[in-house]
């Protein structure tokens, strides 16, 4: 088994009453869902592409909020962990993780590439 970096529940009103997990290891993100019938997904975390921290007045009362994850991943796609505690923090930690991944296994997205050119090289017809 992975070595376990973080790990909570979706929960409701706060408290983790629900049969939704959410874990993180060094290089990947799991969610499993399910009582009688368990089903874990996971994401490499290198393919994460982006990463936002919703947290609705509710949720701030509760001490909780979720995390819209973006990833290239094919089953998961964009996917929501769900009422949280430490939200931002967990974010936060996912974000480092991610790069350091990311960093690890050479990826760079078209994006980082594109932003890495001159204007002026643009300009004159090189790429």
């Amino acid at each position: 088994m992975a070595n376990i970096l973080w790990q909570d529940r979706k929960r409701y009103f706060g408290l983790p009453i629900s049969f939704t997990k959410y874990s993180m290891s060094e290089d990947r993100l799991f969610v499993e869902t399910g009582l009688l019938n368990l089903s874990q997904d996971e994401v490499r975390l290198y393919r994460i592409l982006d990463l936002k921290l919703k947290r609705s007045l509710g949720q701030r009362i509760f001490g909780v909020g979720s995390i819209i994850v973006s990833s290239s991943d094919k089953s998961l796609g964009t996917f929501e962990i769900k009422n949280i505690k430490n939200s931002a923090n967990v974010k936060e930690m996912l974000s480092v993780q991610v790069e350091q991944q990311r960093e690890a296994k050479r990826v760079y997205t078209r994006e980082n590439m594109v932003n890495d050119v001159d204007d002026d090289d643009l300009h004159e017809g090189e790429f």
